[in-house]
Formats: C-alpha cells, sequence, structure tokens
C-alpha cells in the first residue's frame, strides 16, 4: 500500500502547463528553483514530488486573480486550466496534519505562475491513523445517544445568536424539547461571553433536557460550544459532561488541527464541527481549497458532525457542491478494513420542509442532521408544528410521496409549504 500522499488541484496559468505542474511540485518538496549544493540526484528521487496527472481543462479569457505573471518572452498568450495531482512521500513531513497541511496547501497560492490556484481533493495513507484517532462516534455513534434511527435528526439553532441570558435561554430551550426536535445547537457566536456564562449556560440548559429525559425518555442532543484556549476547552468539556451533556461543539477554523486532535484524546462526548470562515477557503472558484478536501483533515483530526450548508441555501454555495460535501461525510476516507466511521452532515442555512425533497433525492440518505431556525420557529403552529412538519417531509420524501400530496394529509406540513413559500 502506497505510503504517499495525493493533492488533486485546479490550476490557472499562462505558463506551459507541464511547467506550471512542475514548479507547484517543486516549490513544495525541493523547493528549489535552480540546483543548490547537497541536491543530489538521490535526495530529489526520494524527496521531489511527482506530477502524476495534468489533464487540460480549457483556457479563459482573463486571469482569475491579481498578481500572476507571464513565461520568460510573453508565452502564447493564452491562459490555461488544468486539474493537477501532485504526490508526496509520507517521509518529508511525517504523520502531521500541520506539517502536511503547510506542504499540500503552504505557498502554493502565491506563485506568480498562477492565476488560480485550488486544492480540490485529497487522499492520505492509512498510516495517518497511527497517530489521529478520527471519529469517536460518527454517525451510529451520534443516532445511538440522540436515540434517532431510520431517519434524519431535526434540529434547531438557539436564536438570537447573542444576547440571551442563560435562563432565557434554558427557557427557549424547554420549548424545543417539548416540541419533539431532537438535536439543539449554540449559535457559533455564543460562547463564554459575561451575559451568559459557558457553565451556567450549559447547567439552565441540561436542567431542562434532563428533566424532558427522565420523563419521556427521550434525551435531546445538545452541543454547547465550548471553542475556546485549549486549557478552557478541556474544563467545559469536563463540565458538559458533569451535567449529563451528549455533545460539544467547536469552531474548527478558530481552534486549529492540533488543539481539535488534543480535544479530541480528551473528549468522551461527540464533537459537532463548526465551519465558520470556511467561505473565506471555500468562496472563490480561483483559490482556497474545496469543502471536500477540508472535511477530511478535520474528520482524522476528531469531529464527528460538520456543517455542509443546505439546498437552496441563505449563502451563495451551489446545491452542487453542498451535495458533493455531504456524500463525502458519509465516505470511508480509508480502504478496508481502515476505513473509519462516517461523520454527520449537518444541513442548515434557510432550511424548511420544502427542500427536503430535493435533499433526499440528491445525497440518497438519511444520515443526516437537518436543521431549520425559522423553518421550526416560524411555523404558523408553533415549534412542535414546525418539528412535526418537517418529520412529515421526511417520511414523504423517503416513500416517495409528492410533497403537495402529503400534505394534503397533513395539516403541520400543509401550513408550512404555506407559510415558507
Amino acid at each position: 500500500m502506497s505510503d504517499r500522499v495525493f493533492a488533486t488541484y485546479e490550476i490557472e496559468t499562462a505558463f506551459p502547463l507541464a511547467q506550471a505542474a512542475a514548479t507547484m511540485a517543486g516549490e513544495q518538496s525541493t523547493g528549489t528553483f535552480v540546483r543548490v549544493p547537497g541536491e543530489t540526484d538521490e535526495l530529489r528521487e526520494a524527496h521531489a514530488a511527482r506530477v502524476e496527472v495534468l489533464d487540460e481543462l480549457g483556457e479563459v479569457d482573463a486571469p482569475s486573480l491579481p498578481g500572476s505573471g507571464l513565461p520568460k518572452g510573453g508565452g502564447d498568450g493564452k491562459r490555461r486550466r488544468a486539474r493537477v495531482t501532485l504526490s508526496w512521500p509520507t517521509s518529508n513531513f511525517g504523520i502531521s496534519l500541520p506539517n502536511l497541511l503547510a506542504t499540500i496547501n503552504g505557498n502554493l497560492s502565491e506563485l506568480k505562475a498562477f492565476s488560480g490556484l485550488r486544492l480540490v481533493d485529497v487522499a492520505l495513507p492509512p498510516a495517518f491513523l497511527t497517530r489521529y484517532q478520527g471519529p469517536q462516534f460518527g454517525v451510529a455513534g451520534t443516532r445511538k445517544l440522540a436515540g434517532v434511527h431510520d431517519r434524519p435528526m431535526i434540529g434547531t439553532i438557539i436564536k438570537p445568536s447573542v444576547g440571551l441570558s442563560p435562563e432565557a435561554t434554558a427557557d427557549q430551550v424547554r420549548g424545543l424539547v417539548e416540541a419533539g426536535v431532537d438535536f439543539i445547537k449554540d449559535d457559533e457566536l455564543q460562547a463564554d461571553g459575561p451575559h451568559c456564562p459557558f457553565d451556567a449556560r450549559v447547567s439552565a440548559v441540561m436542567r431542562v433536557i434532563n428533566d424532558h429525559a427522565d420523563r419521556t425518555g427521550k434525551k435531546v442532543m445538545f452541543a454547547a460550544n465550548l471553542t475556546g484556549d485549549m486549557d478552557e476547552m478541556l474544563e467545559r468539556h469536563d463540565h458538559v459532561l458533569r451535567e449529563g451533556g451528549t455533545c460539544i461543539m467547536a469552531s474548527m477554523n478558530s481552534i486549529g488541527l492540533p488543539a481539535m486532535k488534543m480535544l479530541r484524546a480528551h473528549s468522551q462526548l461527540p464533537i459537532h464541527g463548526h465551519r465558520n470562515g470556511w467561505g473565506m477557503l471555500g468562496r472563490s472558484p480561483a483559490i482556497g481549497m474545496s469543502y471536500i478536501a477540508f472535511q477530511k483533515l478535520w474528520r482524522l483530526a476528531g469531529i464527528d458532525h460538520t456543517h455542509v450548508n443546505g439546498i437552496d441555501n441563505k449563502f451563495c454555495e451551489s446545491n452542487e457542491s453542498v451535495i458533493a460535501s455531504a456524500r463525502e461525510c458519509l465516505m470511508p476516507m480509508f480502504p478496508s478494513p481502515h476505513a473509519g466511521c462516517e461523520i454527520m452532515p449537518v444541513f442548515s442555512s434557510g432550511q424548511s420542509a420544502r427542500q427536503v425533497p430535493a435533499t433526499f433525492a440528491a445525497l440518497g440518505s438519511t444520515d443526516l442532521i437537518f436543521a431549520a431556525g425559522g423553518g421550526i420557529m416560524a411555523h404558523p403552529g408553533g415549534p412542535g408544528a414546525g418539528v412535526r412538519a418537517l418529520q412529515q417531509a421526511w417520511a414523504a420524501a423517503v416513500a416517495g410521496v409528492d410533497l403537495a400530496e402529503a400534505a394534503t394529509q397533513e395539516p403541520e406540513l400543509r401550513d408550512a409549504l404555506a407559510a415558507f413559500a
């Protein structure tokens, strides 16, 4: 089995494509534009990155990014796009996600030869599992803790994002658990502010959730946002555990891969990985990285859930990109017997019963958290009717029943379709 890492990019350049690909390989391995003393043929053979694939994708009329250059003499005046796959031996950087990231996504985006360079995928050898634990709970473990099987988990987010006291937050949670929701999360903007301290908020919320579980047997999963410095996150995890919580949440880009690895090693709870800030990496088609590549790094570091936006979302991401990200979350990262468990994609951002049929048709799975804020809270019949409408929409989609037809038999779904037209 190969011990090499493979990374695939989409590039745009005025340079001959083979030369541009070789420039990428050199920059991210031996790293020199001319031979230097000590750079032997043996060293280059052992450590230089290889160009594995180079497929031309066509020409562009103008550079997508500023600051790009032309080859000596100006070349033929054309800029071309291509898909390039490079590979490196793991001996170049060791079994280390931070140093892997420096290799596959380091200085490449600054190279003058390129007017576009975007990481679209990465494939890692199973050797990374000797140091990184990957998800502890994934889809199966999350479902077991939440007691939800054979359908999506219906979730929502505490709003307003900030400003609520611990007691006001708990009051909102009380209404949501009584409505029948499966999953509730903090907003990423709510962590440990003076108006709503983390420990007080978690204690207040968990009193409500535990009381509801004692009465009904259903324990709603609450993802408490413990994002902070490393010592704070470990202490906050322990507080959630003591209070009987079943999930924690961390903002991935805020804490970094090494901190996530440490949190995973300490955690006894599923980690809800929030991707806020990913737009800086993913929004441009000319630079950054795809979420397909991004989630693999974080999955290996230990997250169990991650947001993928949603169909017809309120943001800029296309439906095709959303579904591609969600599918990848449900795919093994490594070949058998090292497959590891899948992570739960979280659909959110302006979701309601109307997006359910298209979501199921595109994904072909119910292994997901379908998180709706207004789609639950703004239902004319109240949050309970909002939750039931989503459950009815998913039951219809799985059964192959048209949503409008199902609504003739389900008043909550009928009112949802009217309210969220």
